[in-house]
């Protein structure tokens, strides 16, 4: 009589699993870059309390109420007039500082909207207004 060998399953070696599955987590976190937010594009004077007189038509108010609505030299003007307006004074008088002041109250969102927008016309001297 001839013998019958039973087939006993397959095994997989998996002693070493842990060791493949943190290589590749290593490699992953090392080649992975992270996008960070670059925020606003500011360049603050130094620190000091220097305080420099200027002419008032040298100045242009620009005031942001807590809805978001934007008052330039207290003339209400919408958010994407904004660029246009200040663009046109830009021209008129080179050396204008556009001073932004806005309620506490304000939401991020329409201040960074009312930047750009100052940004899109080429406004170079922003000045930031203390909101008390």
């Amino acid at each position: 009589m001839a013998k019958k060998r039973r087939f006993k399953g397959g095994v997989i070696p998996t002693s070493s699993m842990a060791d493949i599955a943190f290589l590749l987590l290593i490699f992953f976190l090392v080649t992975t870059t992270i996008d960070t937010d670059k925020g606003l594009g500011i360049v603050l004077p130094p620190p000091g309390d220097i305080e420099i007189e200027i002419r008032k038509e040298n100045i242009l108010n620009c005031l942001i109420n807590s809805q978001g609505k934007v008052l330039l030299d207290e003339e209400p003007i919408s958010v994407a007039q904004i660029h246009r307006v200040v663009g046109q004074k830009l021209r008129k008088n080179d050396k204008l500082i556009i001073s932004v002041k806005a309620h506490p109250k304000t939401a991020y969102n329409d201040y960074v909207r009312v930047i750009d927008q100052l940004k899109m016309a080429d406004a170079k001297r922003i000045s930031i207004a203390n909101s008390n």
